[in-house]
């Protein structure tokens, strides 16, 4: 790389359910973050890296910010802040069909404060129409002061590119912190427990709370070329395991069929998966749990 490269963080910052997962994934051009339907999936902070030209952008999937009522919930919007704080650019993810959360207000208080550039992006356009989504810039814009506005489908990838391309503009020069073909800055073990989890979650989203976990827990590279990976489920209540396990083992079975074949993807080799379920409980209370998901423990 020369003087010409630039290299910086873009953090996205927005309510829950949005599609700042699905952005990032959209942006990287590969699946590097979870996406499902249950609100707070995303934890930690998780960094995509995506290029564009002679950028490199390292982009920062934050967790959504929500009124935080649990100890968890206020690490994760900690968390939230502190990525948007580092961050050489800011993007405002807002889903145009549901419109502004109930968490705007202080949500526009919190960013005016801060001084890096903004884009304000709406998500999820392919479902407003355009009417809608012009009054809807205009109010956002009024609110707080933004570098500029996309309006994007992160799904479909629609204003994707544009996007991209202003990022790249936005982060500063200097050299590239990753190699060009690296997609994300997690380890593979950290990769493959959040595909589980992804996979959990899908299973089993209105069935188990979100304060479930899934750890890495051995990583075994066989003479064959193949990789053999031992998992573990961590839930808080019996109960909970017994729904992970399924009847007969099934839950557990469908979970680790598809988490296998999304993991061997990921890593480019055969993979046999073991899965076990354990009850943990209050791990939620454990300051170890919160530093092995990269978080901070909340005080009180």
């Amino acid at each position: 790389m020369d003087e010409t490269t630039r290299c910086g963080f873009a953090a996205l910052i927005g309510a829950t359910n949005v599609g700042k997962s699905t952005l990032v994934n959209a942006l990287v051009g590969h699946k590097v973050a979870i996406v499902t339907p249950k609100a707070q999936t995303t934890r930690a902070l998780l960094r995509g890296i995506a290029i564009d030209g002679r950028a490199q952008i390292i982009l920062v999937d934050t967790p959504g910010l929500f009124a935080p009522r649990r100890r968890l919930d206020r690490a994760m919007v900690a968390s939230a802040w502190s990525g948007a704080g580092d961050a050489d650019v800011i993007c405002v993810i807002i889903d145009a069909a549901h419109g502004l959360p109930a968490e705007a207000p202080a949500l526009f208080e919190r960013i005016t404060e801060l001084r890096q550039p903004k884009a304000l992006v709406l998500n999820k356009v392919d479902l407003v129409d355009k009417p809608s989504l012009l009054t809807l810039a205009r109010d956002i814009n009024a609110r707080a002061t933004f570098a500029a506005t996309f309006m994007v489908s992160a799904l479909k990838g629609d204003g994707v590119g544009d996007l991209r391309r202003w990022l790249a503009e936005a982060v500063p020069g200097g050299p590239w912190l990753y190699p060009e073909d690296q997609i994300a800055d997690a380890p593979s073990r950290s990769l493959a427990a959040e595909i589980t989890r992804e996979k959990l979650y899908l299973r089993l989203h209105q069935e188990l709370p979100y304060q479930s976990t899934v750890e890495t827990e051995g990583w075994t590279e066989r003479p064959d070329g193949s990789v053999r990976i031992e998992q573990t489920i961590y839930v808080e209540r019996e109960s909970q395991r017994k729904i992970v396990l399924g009847k007969g083992g099934q839950t557990i079975k469908a979970i680790g069929a598809a988490a296998r074949k999304e993991i061997a993807e990921l890593i480019e080799q055969p993979v046999h998966l073991f899965l076990f379920v354990k009850v943990r409980e209050g791990w939620s209370d454990d300051p170890e749990r919160y530093r092995e998901m990269g978080l901070e423990f909340p005080k009180e």
